[in-house]
């Protein structure tokens, strides 16, 4: 590599540490009640051996006994006790599946409430290794990879832009094997669908980047998947606001106005059942009324030219 080569490597590597990648969604701060935040999971002495679901050992009755009792507190959003319970039955049974998927998106789900980044970071820390371990049993199946997933996403937004490529590329095999191997999970489409967005929309320092110190970007991103595998997510769920505060978004960000305003109108009726929902419902009411300004100032003028486009009497064809 000559001097100038090695120059403007050092330069694109010093401009990346200022990047400051978009993401689709704002995070959630706060909550009415603030958890305190889970042990993390400690990780194995050696990889567990790989098996298949058919080879995993019947659950005893009291790890059905916290399951039960998990998702029926799962139904009533509280979240923090539902993720106890995952956690004893991991006491129980250290390579519960069930319980380790669903005790990283819970603990991703705990720590964006939070605006401390050192909290977030112990959670999402925790998602992390209860993914890696549901992985270890399940590596191909859509829960664990959509956990995988999850954990990465979450931590994107804690670390440096050059990290953040990398994770990005990382995230690849995990958001696809998710919507595959489970269809029909709302939430897999719609984490495909940010990641087919961000990736669509890497700026050129960072395709830059990408090339020179990554072997290259993720192949295969676009704005049309992204809007396929959000519509996907909104399909399969109706009633989840942030599917449409995502697609919404896009749709603006396309210039299909008329699209996200009846995203939108239709995202606003939607009952909110936590906070979240509750946030995520008022960036919708934000979003809609400058959309319906624009369209209506659209519509004048385009009516405007119509009106001046119509030729009169003297003007018409054939007349002196």
């Amino acid at each position: 590599m000559t001097k100038a080569q090695r120059t403007s490597v050092v330069v694109l590597w010093l401009g990346l540490a200022g990047l400051a990648g978009p993401t689709l969604v704002q995070a959630q701060k706060t909550t009415t009640a603030q958890p305190s935040p889970p042990a993390i999971p400690e990780a194995p002495v050696a990889p567990p051996a790989r098996r298949s679901k058919a080879a995993l050992p019947p659950d005893s009755a009291l790890v059905r006994q916290r399951l039960r009792q998990a998702a029926t507190l799962l139904t009533k959003y509280r979240e923090s006790e539902a993720l106890a319970e995952y956690q004893a039955v991991l006491k129980l049974n250290a390579q519960h599946y069930e319980a380790l998927w669903r005790a990283a998106v819970l603990s991703v789900s705990i720590g964006n409430r939070y605006s401390d980044e050192t909290r977030k970071k112990a959670y999402f820390g925790a998602a992390h290794q209860y993914a890696a371990r549901a992985l270890e049993i399940q590596p191909e199946g859509g829960e664990s990879n959509y956990a995988m997933a999850l954990a990465l996403f979450s931590e994107a937004g804690l670390i440096s832009a050059r990290d953040r490529l990398r994770l990005f590329k990382q995230l690849r095999p995990h958001v696809y094997l998710a919507a595959e191997r489970r269809p029909d999970m709302p939430e897999a489409w719609q984490l495909l669908g940010r990641w087919y967005y961000r990736v669509a929309h890497y700026n050129v320092l960072e395709k830059t980047f990408s090339r020179i110190f990554l072997g290259g970007y993720p192949q295969g991103a676009s704005t049309k998947k992204a809007l396929g595998a959000l519509e996907k997510a909104r399909e399969l769920d109706p009633t989840r606001v942030q599917y449409c505060y995502d697609l919404a978004r896009i749709y603006k960000y396309q210039g299909q106005r008329r699209r996200a305003i009846t995203v939108l109108q239709e995202a606003i009726k939607l009952p909110t059942y936590t906070s979240e929902d509750l946030t995520v419902n008022r960036l919708c009411q934000q979003l809609l009324p400058p959309l319906l300004r624009a369209t209506a100032r659209r519509d004048r003028l385009h009516a405007r030219i119509y009106r001046n486009l119509k030729l009169t009497p003297s003007q018409a064809p054939g007349n002196p």
